[in-house]
């Protein structure tokens, strides 16, 4: 019984941590909406608010581990920080990655988040994993222009897949606007 107590203790630590990373994200989310309600568009990401000390930070993938993401000629393409489960790509600040380039929507949303998602939701329906360990993403936009993806619930078995996939994304997009460019 005393273990299964402290099992129950972690477990709790570990939803009240996750619950507080929610509510900054909730609240992150509500300032984006207030701000391309004022706009009509936002001008900018919007800066997650400052988080009281008590609270775990928002982005928790930067304490795990970052990784450059980069081409094969060496330019820096995004910046991925990944955590335990969580990862955060911030796309390089020069560069503009169109949300309507190729291979973005059809390959890495469409065929790579949207179905990880539904195995997850159906996964969840059936009772395999917890409704809360549903993959999520969002996608910080600046007008059409994407500056940065947070995936929570990430798997360890996912995380290179997403990598992989995040990599030859942003090179294939990319290589298009260089094309167009040029």
């Amino acid at each position: 019984m005393a273990e299964f107590r402290s099992l129950l203790e972690k477990r709790i630590q570990k939803a009240e941590a996750e619950l507080k990373r929610l509510q900054v994200f909730h609240e992150f989310v509500d300032a984006a909406l207030l701000e391309k309600g004022f706009r009509g568009e936002v001008a900018k990401p919007v800066s997650p608010p400052p988080t009281p000390p008590d609270v775990a930070p928002a982005t928790p993938v930067e304490q795990e581990g970052t990784v450059p993401l980069k081409m094969v000629t060496g330019e820096l393409l995004a910046t991925l920080y990944v955590g335990e489960d969580s990862m955060r790509v911030a796309l390089a600040e020069d560069k503009e990655f169109n949300v309507n380039t190729p291979p973005f929507m059809t390959f890495f949303v469409d065929r790579v988040l949207t179905k990880m998602r539904e195995k997850d939701q159906e996964a969840a329906r059936t009772g395999e994993i917890a409704p809360d360990k549903v993959l999520s993403y969002n996608i910080a936009r600046d007008g059409d222009t994407v500056r940065e993806i947070t995936i929570l619930n990430v798997t360890s078995d996912r995380s290179r897949e997403l990598k992989s996939a995040i990599r030859w994304t942003l090179e294939r997009m990319w290589e298009k606007v260089s094309m167009k460019a040029s």
